[in-house]
Parts: structure tokens; sequence; C-alpha cells
């Protein structure tokens, strides 16, 4: 069966979209990439172009891939094999496109490098639902073994595509599974946050299963988050810098600077990181996804959380000791929500300001009263990305306002649905 290479690109719903060509001309591909259309970063998640968008019928890009940002799904039982590349999205003579939400990952990190030394370690945890578990107990074996032969042969293509699987475990909600990839650099981490989850889809075709990363499939049920663990590292030297064993939560003061970027703009961020009609309706206290705005010591209801650490066997806690940021989901562009952690981090880190405070573990429920809130739902935070100033001058203008159209039409797309028909909708598209 002849096999075929598909250049990809994730847009600003979160979804893979690209070109496929006969494998036979892999090299000029690689070489000189594919067509592509600027509008085509208008695309919602349910299909059609969001009309009030920047780039209207005309203009030209080339989807130009990375040759260290591919994998190859096998041909099995009638399927055939492809070669799965990421690419940049770039003017017709190869320049970058301002538009282009990987540049704008890699462009972020490369800030961070010059301005003050430190490079991002990172690992996205991915949650989601499949289809045939019913009846399984949370965590238990009898759901584990129920997703056989997928989990086994998801594991196994994982670590064959080199994506470092470390953990496949069946997780709370109904139907629900988590897989963790093992810490890697930033920009290899993102890519990897899109390449996992067409890997799930497409395997799961191949078992005759369905799966969905939607926030919710249900308003009252188990919800799907993606959680972005970040470490930073001295450039020069690899050495890890957030642990300091003085300090609360044994996070530097650097870390707690970096931490303090992003509460500071989290409400923004959250129009990035948890962009779909139905993000909101898990991100709410009491849900263990997100509390309130707030940096704490392993409390999963923290927008940030500092993240355990074991000395069992030989660990090292420095080497451990990373953030967690919980307002993201699989409805969002991986590439997106990296670069502007980083912006944001990087505003803690060149304000001054004093970072913020560490609550404890052991926090007691009526001092979430004390704590600023997330918006209400995804129109608020659109309004409040609009109103940021320091967080909307990181985008390109254009790319600003396509995520906003494209995130507005969205929610009239679902205009007059109840919550469980909005969610069953983005479920359908995740």
């Amino acid at each position: 069966m002849d096999s075929t290479v598909f250049v990809a690109t994730c847009d600003l719903a979160g979804l893979t979209r690209g070109r496929g060509v006969p494998e036979r001309d892999l090299d000029e591909v690689l070489r000189r990439g594919v067509g592509w259309v600027p509008a085509n970063l208008a695309l919602t998640c349910f299909g059609g172009i969001a009309e009030e968008n920047a780039f209207g019928s005309t203009g030209d890009l080339r989807l130009m891939p990375d040759a260290g940002a591919g994998v190859v799904l096998p041909e099995t039982d009638g399927h055939p094999q492809v070669r799965l590349f990421l690419a940049d999205q770039t003017l017709p003579d190869g320049e970058p496109w301002d538009c282009d939400p990987r540049t704008f990952a890699r462009n972020a990190l490369a800030d961070l490098r010059e301005r003050f030394g430190l490079e991002v370690v990172a690992s996205f945890e991915h949650e989601f639902m499949l289809d045939g578990s019913e009846g399984t107990a949370p965590f238990s074996f009898a759901r584990y073994r129920g997703a056989e032969p997928f989990g086994s042969d998801l594991v196994e293509l994982l670590a064959r595509t080199g994506l470092e699987p470390e953990t496949w475990l069946p997780e709370y909600g109904e139907d629900q599974f988590e897989i963790t990839l093992a810490p890697t650099s930033a920009l290899v981490a993102a890519d990897r946050a899109v390449l996992l989850k067409e890997i799930v889809r497409d395997l799961a075709r191949r078992h005759g299963r369905r799966v969905t990363f939607a926030p919710l499939q249900t308003p009252n049920g188990g919800g799907n988050g993606v959680h972005v663990h970040l470490s930073l590292v001295d450039a020069a030297t690899g050495r890890p810098v957030l642990f300091d064993e003085q300090r609360p939560g044994r996070l530097a003061d650097l870390g707690a600077r970096f931490a303090g970027g992003i509460l500071a703009h989290a409400r923004a961020l959250t129009a990035i990181t948890a962009p779909s009609p139905s993000s909101f309706l898990r991100l709410q206290p009491h849900r263990w996804s997100v509390g309130g705005i707030f940096l704490a010591e392993r409390n999963r209801e923290a927008l940030v959380r500092i993240c355990p650490t074991s000395a069992v066997g030989g660990g090292d806690p420095e080497r451990q000791l990373n953030l967690e940021y919980r307002a993201a989901d699989a409805t969002a562009n991986p590439w997106l929500v990296l670069g502007s952690l980083i912006r944001a981090g990087l505003e803690g880190l060149a304000s001054g300001d004093q970072p913020p405070e560490v609550w404890p573990e052991d926090m007691a429920d009526q001092q979430f009263d004390e704590i600023p809130s997330l918006p209400a739902n995804l129109s608020e935070a659109l309004d409040e990305l609009e109103k940021d100033t320091v967080v909307r001058d990181w985008f390109a203008p254009e790319l600003l306002r396509t995520h906003l159209d494209v995130k507005r039409a969205e929610l009239r797309a679902v205009e007059g649905l109840d919550a469980v028909d909005v969610c069953q909708k983005v479920a359908d598209a995740y």
C-alpha cells in the first residue's frame, strides 16, 4: 500500500491541519514545503471559517516541515503508513510569518534565553475519554485492562515514535484516561503535545474506538485538562534554578517571580489556554481543576502548583521541582500556550515586583474567599485578553484579532444551547 507524507500545523482551535503528498516527494517537500493559505488560521473547531477575520481570500503561505518534528504511523490492518511532520507557517519566500503559533513559541523561548540566560524544560499531561469503559471504577485495574489492546499499543507506538511515554493510567472521570510524556526541551514538548493527540485519535480509529479530548462531555462529569509542567534551567550549564530549600514551597525567588507573572495576567491568559465554549464549565472551585488565581504548594485547586518531589531511590529534589499550570485544555494550541506562559513569566522576572505568596498545602476552605477568580466564561476571558495591554502586545495584531474572531465565532455557534448540548458539541469536535 502506498504511503504518504502529511505536512501539518496546529491552528487556533487546537486542531491539526495540513496537506498530504506522496512519499516519493519527501525530499522535495522537506526542502520546499507545501502551499498554505492565511485564512486557514481562521477555521473554527466546528469547521467553518470565522467570517470576521483579517485575511479573507487573499495571500499565500508555505508549510515548511521540520524534519526533526515528525513521526511515522505504521501500516496496520488496511491503514497505510503515513509520515506526519509538523511545520512552520512561512511567507512564500521562506521568511517567518508573524501569525505562526510555532514561531510565536520559538521567539518567546529565544527572548527568555537572551534576557535571562534561561531555558525551559516542559511536559504536557493529557487526559481524554475513551469509549467502551463504562461500569469500571476510577483508577482501577479493570478499566486499565478494559482498554486493551489499545493501551499497550499506544504506549508501544509512543515509544517507537520517540515521544517517551512515562505513565498510562485510568483516571477519575467516566471512561477517562491520562497519558504523560517525559520532560524535554520546551518547543519539543509543545510539538509532542500536538502529535500526541493525533497519535491517540489515529490509533483509536484503528481499534474501532472513539476518543475525545474535550474539556467536558457533560457539565457535571469529570473534566479533561492539559497540565503544563515547566522547569527553568541555566542555559549555559543546564543546572535547574527553581529549587531553594530555604524559601516557601522550596521555590527560588526567580521561580516565584516567574509564577507571579503568570498570576498577574491569568485572566487574559485563560482566553489562550482554555479557549472553548465548554472550557470554563470545568474551571470551577472544588473540581480539582482551578479554584482561583494563586500559587500553592501541592494544591490541585491552584492556578500554578509547586509540584512535589521525592528522594525515594536517590531522587534529586533540585531536578524534580517544577511548576504546573493547570488552566489549560486540549482545545488550545500548545505552541500558543507555551509561548504565552513564557511571555507572562518574562513579565514577572522583569517587573521587580514582590513575588506572590505561596499558599500552604493545608490552606483552609475559607481562604479561597481571599483569592482572585478566573473569568466565569470564555466571553469574559476574551474581554480580559482585549483589556490586558501587556498580553495583547505579545501577539502580532492579525494573530490576536484572528484568535478573538475564531473564539467568538465558536461562541456564536453554540448560542442558545444549554450546557449539556454545548459540552456535547465541543466533545464531538475534539
